[in-house]
């Protein structure tokens, strides 16, 4: 029996309503609403294989705040962001910190690496 999902793209303003048809293997068979490729992408994506940015905080040492805002490189698949989080909250780094570090690599060999978004000092 097919199964019929509905989704908001979240890839530009427009916000579209999506509809996404998939048969009893979940094989795609017919997306709707969306307004360009990019939401057919999200679309796919988020029905196939669901990514997320990881945007999170680690621990400073030695710094004026206890933390610095962090996130990842490229998406991640959904399924890892927990155990990503887990690995991510043991993080602990020295400063000087500057916007652009990377502070962890290949997170969970996912090819993602974990960078820092802003300043520490």
């Amino acid at each position: 029996m097919s199964k019929n999902t509905e989704l908001t793209c979240i890839v530009c303003p427009l916000g579209c309503k999506l509809s996404v048809l998939q048969g009893e293997d979940d094989s795609i068979i017919e997306i709707s609403g969306h307004s360009c490729k990019r939401g057919l992408s999200y679309a796919q994506t988020e029905c196939i294989n669901p990514e997320r940015v990881i945007t999170t905080t680690v621990r400073i040492r030695g710094g004026q705040m206890p933390l610095v805002s962090v996130k990842t490189d490229k998406p991640i698949p959904k399924t890892l962001m927990m155990k990503c989080m887990k690995i991510i909250n043991r993080i602990e780094v020295m400063v000087p910190v500057k916007v652009g570090d990377t502070i962890l690599e290949n997170i969970l060999e996912t090819g993602a690496n974990l960078v820092a978004t802003g300043n520490a000092t």
